[in-house]
């Protein structure tokens, strides 16, 4: 059965810091390219942090760049989403996607929502 599994949710006071994990079983995420998307309250989901299936490329939407960083563990078959210098607006479900193919890009994946494979989501909340 082919399933993602997002953990590491949880609740942060700004400023602080969150690490999201995407598990895949059923089937092995390299060369597949990955994303993290988010849905805030009130608002359509948008794509936050995408790689592509080599590892090589990443994309940040302008929201998050130079606080979170997306990277790929194929030993474990996990992909991760380090958030840093979280902020309030940062709060919402944070889902991960998969694309089995070597040729999506970081930016097509964040933006297409064409994935074939989401996780359940994972709920991360900033506040003070």
């Amino acid at each position: 059965q082919v399933q993602l599994v997002e953990s590491g949710g949880g609740s942060v006071q700004p400023g602080g810091s969150l690490r999201l994990s995407c598990t895949a079983s059923g089937f092995n995420l390299e060369n597949y390219a990955i994303g993290w998307f988010r849905r805030a309250p009130g608002k359509e989901r948008e794509g936050v942090s995408c790689i592509d299936g080599s590892g090589a490329g990443t994309y940040s939407t302008d929201s998050v760049k130079g606080r979170f960083t997306i990277s790929r563990d194929n030993a474990k078959n996990t992909v991760h989403l380090q958030m840093d210098s979280l902020k309030p607006e940062d709060t919402g479900v944070y889902y991960c996607a998969a694309k089995g193919d070597v040729i999506t890009t970081p930016y097509y994946m964040c933006h297409a929502h064409t994935a074939p494979f989401w996780g359940q989501g994972a709920q991360v909340t900033v506040s003070s």
